[in-house]
């Protein structure tokens, strides 16, 4: 009884052992097996892969470890089927590895895609996750250079597998390859659907100070800077950016060249077809100041719709050198409408006309002929500007500093931020111009020279100024007379400075007079012929009587004339010379029997 109990019991065993060999797996050393999660610990999975034991698998080698739930299933690589304690060391890593490099030369094969995500920058380009390592060079990164890869660390993208070495294990990665045979599809069905005046969907790929560049599906179009919007754009920037997606229309496409040439404001209406009906001129608006110039700024009256102040439209009074000296950007403004030039795109706006003029006040609270005080506040060759009040300046000409000093330059007469007195001339209130005067403050010394000078008068003058065709002399009045190069000497005179020089106190006659000219002639050698001519007279009245010349012409003879070490008397005798031997032969021919004249009475006349 006993031994038939034993014997089942055997037999049962025995039974057992084939029926749980049975349902064992066989396993071998370098299989990649299913396996499912059992139990998890702090720093290994253990799994079921249907052998008599669990294996483990280090925790690390899961992308996800807190993400790990019981029941889940995993491939992985068998690297012993037992350790010493009789487990199977497994790992996923591996089993992953060679899961992935049977897929990735499956796809090598067929020239398919594979999506990898950018791990980090490597030399000459980029490392990629594609289930193993692979590279990417920086040129096949994009179908236009970059110089900017980390940006794309962390980005997930399809790729092309252009090399793989099954040897070394090593694979090459494109996504340039991947997008320039998209670009060659997209290109391919646009260039049989392109048409002139078409909306089409684009993306901004590029900018430049030109315009920017479209990629409106495997060709780049040109959206030029011009064709960006109706208004003024300074910078393609302002209106588009990059990787923006956008509808622009087809301007111009060249099938040859393959170029196409594309407009983002042409989808809607021209604003300036209209715009001479909307902004008339002499009408007022409100609009944004947008830009500046040196010369003006542009104010935006409404989208696509820009006018210009220049600066001289800016203040009836101020001076203007910039804009930005009474406006600023995004400031908003009222304006008077100049003028509008729809054909041209243009409108001329004004700032100061939207204010009283203060010019046309100016003739009531400044009559003509006027006294009024000013300040010098430029000089220029042609006079000087004289401010009379702020922002309002009258031109004081040269011609009106003096009546009697010829002014080259008003510097010589007045000085920069000097006050003084002007009288008001003229005043244009349409030009913005007032005329002042100077030498209006006094009576025109010209209208006593007429009285108190007449032609063939003497007059003792002063030696001003030396020129070379003669001498400029100065009156008591302080009128200035020319005496000619002619007029100074009866000898022939190269040069004025031969005889004259300046300060020399001469006399002089006026032989000449031009009262609209303002001009006075004078003459030393008329002046000389006149003496000569009284002297021959005393001489005829007192006979025997010899009459000094020296006496008579000494005043009339400047300095520079004499020689020297000789007295006034003898270069005036000497002047007279030829004149008493002329007299003597006619005295000579008139009483032939006439007895001669006693020796003592010789010796006197030539001591005399």
């Amino acid at each position: 009884m006993d031994l038939d109990v034993g014997l089942e019991e055997e037999l049962s065993r025995e039974q057992m052992e084939a029926l749980y060999s049975e349902t064992l797996q066989n396993f071998s050393e370098g299989e990649v097996v299913r396996g499912t999660v059992v139990e998890i610990a702090a720093d290994r999975v253990l799994m079921d892969i249907g052998y008599k034991s669990e294996g483990s698998v280090p925790k690390e080698e899961f992308p996800d470890p807190d993400n790990i739930n019981v029941g889940d299933t995993f491939d992985v690589y068998i690297e012993r089927p037992e350790d010493e304690n009789g487990m199977p060391v497994l790992s996923k890593l591996k089993a992953d590895r060679i899961k992935n490099w049977t897929h990735i030369q499956r796809v090598y094969e067929e020239d398919g895609v594979i999506e990898g995500r950018i791990v980090r920058r490597v030399k000459g380009g980029l490392k990629v996750d594609i289930g193993i390592d692979a590279f990417m060079p920086a040129s096949q990164l994009t179908w236009r250079p970059t110089g900017d890869l980390e940006r794309y660390i962390g980005q997930t993208m399809e790729l092309k597998i252009i090399k793989l070495t099954k040897r070394r294990r090593n694979v090459v990665v494109s996504r340039r390859k991947l997008i320039e045979e998209q670009r060659a599809d997209e290109k391919s069905r646009l260039l049989s659907t392109i048409e002139i005046g078409q909306i089409i969907k684009g993306e901004v790929k590029n900018i430049t100070d030109f315009g920017a560049f479209i990629d409106v599906g495997g060709i780049d179009g040109l959206l030029h800077v011009t064709d960006m919007s109706w208004g003024r754009v300074k910078h393609p920037s302002q209106v588009v950016s990059v990787g923006q997606k956008i509808e622009v229309m087809v301007l111009n496409f060249d099938p040859q060249s393959e170029r196409i040439s594309l407009g983002l404001k042409q989808k809607t209406q021209n604003p300036w077809q209209s715009a001479a009906s909307r902004y008339p001129v002499g009408g007022l608006a409100r609009g944004r100041v947008v830009s500046m110039t040196d010369y003006g700024a542009f104010v935006q009256l409404e989208e696509g719709i820009e006018g210009m102040v220049h600066v001289s439209e800016m203040s009836w009074t101020r001076r203007v050198r910039h804009p930005n000296e009474i406006l600023t950007l995004d400031q908003e403004v009222d304006v008077m409408v100049l003028s509008v030039d729809p054909e041209a795109e243009k409108i001329a706006l004004g700032i100061k006309q939207t204010q009283p003029n203060p010019w046309m006040e100016l003739s009531q609270r400044y009559p003509i002929g006027s006294v009024v005080k000013g300040v010098v506040r430029n000089l220029t060759d042609y006079g000087a500007f004289i401010q009379i009040e702020e922002g309002i300046d009258g031109l004081l000409h040269v011609s009106d500093i003096s009546w009697t000093k010829k002014v080259g330059h008003p510097s010589e007469v007045i000085e920069r931020g000097q006050e003084l007195e002007v009288k008001i001339l003229s005043i244009d209130p349409q030009n913005e111009k007032i005329s002042v005067g100077l030498k209006q403050l006094e009576r025109d010394p010209w209208e006593a020279v007429i009285e108190s000078t007449p032609i063939g008068s003497h007059v003792e003058v002063e030696i001003a100024k030396l020129v070379s065709f003669g001498a400029f002399a100065r009156l008591e009045n302080g009128i200035e007379g020319l005496i000619h190069v002619s007029e100074v000497s009866a000898d022939r005179i190269a040069k004025p400075e031969d005889v004259l020089a300046v300060g020399d106190k001469v006399s002089a006659k006026v032989i000449g007079i031009d009262p609209i000219e303002r001009k006075i002639a004078l003459s030393i050698r008329e002046y000389q012929r006149d003496l000569d001519i009284q002297a021959q007279a005393q001489y005829g009245q007192t006979g025997a009587d010899r009459v000094s010349v020296g006496d008579v012409v000494g005043d009339a003879i400047p300095r520079s004339m004499l020689q020297a070490g000789r007295s006034l008397a003898d270069a005036a005798n000497e002047l007279m010379a030829v004149v008493s031997a002329q007299m003597a032969s006619q005295d000579s021919a008139a009483a032939p029997e006439a007895a001669p004249e006693p020796e003592t009475e010789k010796k006197e006349e030539n001591t005399e």
